[in-house]
């Protein structure tokens, strides 16, 4: 009887190369972008290379930016993140299916000031490269979207002829470079 080794490989998120941004309808007119800039996350490889692959990811509510102080602080309050009593959102997924030579389909469950939802996002492969160093990296571009409300963001505000200030919806784009842990 032959007894084979599965090997898997870890991959963590180098946030100096990675950025983390949201986009929101403001007033229906325009958009704001944000962005968390303090996260966290692996990817582990499986036998198959990154398809079945396990992603975990993390992010501080507090570390929030849409390069307005006034708004951020708003941000962090209990009317949408309650930063203090949620100082982190996670993800971690539950299937990480190859669609094409670089594009993915990733299914997990977000939690957003503790409510735990599934969502399905797009992952394509930039591709993998060895820095200067002898570094292996590879990045991806994930996108997809959520509705603020089914995770308890739910402050609103009516405009004087009848729109919304902030949208429902909220739009996802994360660029990841990961590095290939020894």
């Amino acid at each position: 009887m032959t007894t084979q080794t599965l090997t898997s490989t870890a991959w963590a998120i180098d946030p100096a190369h990675s950025e983390v941004q949201f986009k929101v309808k403001h007033l229906v007119i325009s958009t704001v972008t944000g962005y968390f800039r303090s996260f966290r996350g692996e990817l582990i490889e499986s036998e198959n290379g990154f398809e079945g692959a396990k992603v975990a990811f993390a992010a501080e509510t507090a570390s929030v930016d849409t390069n307005n102080e006034q708004r951020d602080g708003h941000l962090k309050s209990e009317d949408f993140f309650a930063s203090e009593r949620f100082p982190e959102l996670s993800f971690e997924s539950t299937s990480f299916q190859k669609l094409d030579a670089d594009r993915f389909e990733l299914k997990g469950n977000i939690t957003i000031k503790g409510v735990t939802k599934e969502i399905t996002l797009d992952a394509e492969l930039g591709g993998k490269a060895t820095d200067p160093y002898g570094n292996e990296k590879a990045g991806f571009e994930v996108i997809g979207k959520i509705n603020r409300k089914e995770f308890g963001l739910n402050w609103d505000a009516v405009t004087e002829a009848g729109g919304v200030v902030v949208s429902d919806e909220v739009r996802l784009h994360m660029n990841i470079q990961l590095n290939k842990q020894a």
